[in-house]
């Protein structure tokens, strides 16, 4: 394990305002997620039928939430450039839980996930109501991503996947893994489908550890979510969304992932 993974974000003691600030914030960020949760479910029950696969309104729910998310929070998000038109997928770096809500609030778009995340208490339900793409990533079924992945772009979702396979600290960009780009080799896929590079950029609340939104390693969600809601001061997350390419622009997965790679990580101004 290297060093970064082994270290820890030192969490500020919180004093009566900042459990004010917990429960104010808090109360309302899950009244919002949760009411926005139910009506997404009411509102499927009626899009289901009628479009199958294809979610032309429960999209939408799900960007409104995400977007006063982070009113609630009182972290402005600056947006740099425009989310893609072509049909295709985007990849981002991953710094934290809040990724999940600064794409959604940007665009609307299906995360892949790891299949464990359907069973995580809590967030497995709420993720699944919007509708991502599950994959496993070893054993018998790990081969069944690339088939699942071409059907949803088929169906004309836009996709967003994680290609360094796990969070980070914030400050820096891991090599991006490219069994997932594969997908859009098979079946002519390459000549049908855009694929659009997206950097997030955290800045932490003024004197506060450079980490600060950095959820990583072993850390544990809870008292994350806690120092977020408690703090004082909140810093700004900045979403930069690149220039599409078209997939058959390049020779390969690995040669379209590296492409990626390295637009997100120039992107990202202290990246490691």
């Amino acid at each position: 394990m290297s060093d970064w993974k082994a270290q820890t974000l030192p969490s500020p003691p919180i004093g009566p305002m900042g459990w004010l600030r917990v429960l104010w914030r808090g109360g309302v960020l899950g009244g919002v997620t949760y009411g926005g949760l139910a009506l997404l479910l009411l509102v499927r029950l009626i899009e289901a039928p009628l479009f199958g696969m294809r979610r032309p309104w429960t999209p939408h729910i799900t960007q409104t939430v995400c977007r006063a998310a982070f009113l609630i929070l009182g972290i402005p998000m600056t947006i740099r450039g425009q989310p893609m038109q072509h049909h295709g997928a985007m990849v981002a770096n991953h710094a934290s839980w809040l990724d999940i809500f600064a794409l959604n609030a940007c665009a609307r778009i299906y995360f892949v996930a790891k299949a464990e995340v359907h069973s995580w208490a809590g967030i497995g339900w709420l993720a699944r109501a919007t509708g991502p793409l599950f994959i496993a990533r070893k054993g018998t079924e790990a081969k069944r991503p690339l088939a699942l992945f071409e059907d949803r772009l088929r169906a004309g979702h836009r996709l967003l996947f994680f290609p360094e396979g796990t969070s980070t600290d914030s400050r820096r960009v891991l090599p991006f893994k490219t069994t997932l780009f594969e997908a859009f080799y098979t079946h002519g896929m390459d000549r049908l489908m855009h694929i659009q590079p997206v950097t997030l950029i955290y800045h932490p609340p003024e004197g506060a550890d450079a980490r600060f939104y950095g959820w990583w390693g072993e850390m544990d969600f809870a008292p994350h979510l806690l120092m977020v809601l408690a703090a004082p001061k909140q810093g700004r997350v900045e979403v930069v969304f690149h220039p599409e390419v078209p997939v058959d622009a390049f020779e390969n997965r690995k040669t379209l992932a590296a492409r990626c790679e390295r637009v997100v990580r120039t992107s990202l101004p202290f990246a490691k």
